[in-house]
């Protein structure tokens, strides 16, 4: 990881403040998450103390700072969602897995996060696994989803 961090500072060689965010995005695309060490090194790099990068880095919610499971598992909270009960299948989840959303499991096989829309209402309450969505969930359901995600390992 510390070659790939260096290897995108050096593509901003001659950036400023400016380039933070971008450079952020960058790190974490490369990445998968915001490491203490990425932040660290790129205010290094900018000229920036860490603790300014931490927050612009926890203002925008685009930001991770833990690693994603092999399976990140995005909840919709979008209005059809909510109606239609994810909040419900949310709570199973964490149960389920036994951790919160925004956590990534011991085993690093899950991770959860909340979403405010995933742009599909037709099928709400929907999730979406590595981008694969998975239509009308219930609370019933979510203990079947995630044994086929576990059978897969």
């Amino acid at each position: 990881m510390k070659k790939s961090i260096d290897n995108i500072l050096e593509k901003y060689e001659n950036s400023g403040r400016d380039a933070l965010i971008a450079l952020l995005q960058k790190i974490q695309e490369n990445e998968g998450y915001l490491s203490e060490e990425a932040i660290v090194k790129t205010g290094e790099k900018l000229n920036i103390p860490t603790s300014k990068i931490y927050g612009v880095a926890t203002f925008y919610n685009q930001f991770r700072f833990e690693p994603q499971g092999k399976y990140h598992i995005q909840v919709c909270r979008g209005t059809a969602c909510h109606v239609l009960g994810s909040l419900s299948v949310l709570q199973e989840l964490e149960r389920t897995l036994k951790m919160k959303a925004g956590q990534t499991s011991r085993d690093a096989l899950f991770s959860i996060e909340v979403v405010a829309c995933i742009g599909a209402c037709g099928l709400a309450p929907v999730i979406s696994v590595n981008g694969t969505f998975h239509a009308n969930m219930t609370p019933e359901s979510i203990n079947e989803l995630v044994e086929t995600y576990r059978n897969k390992e």
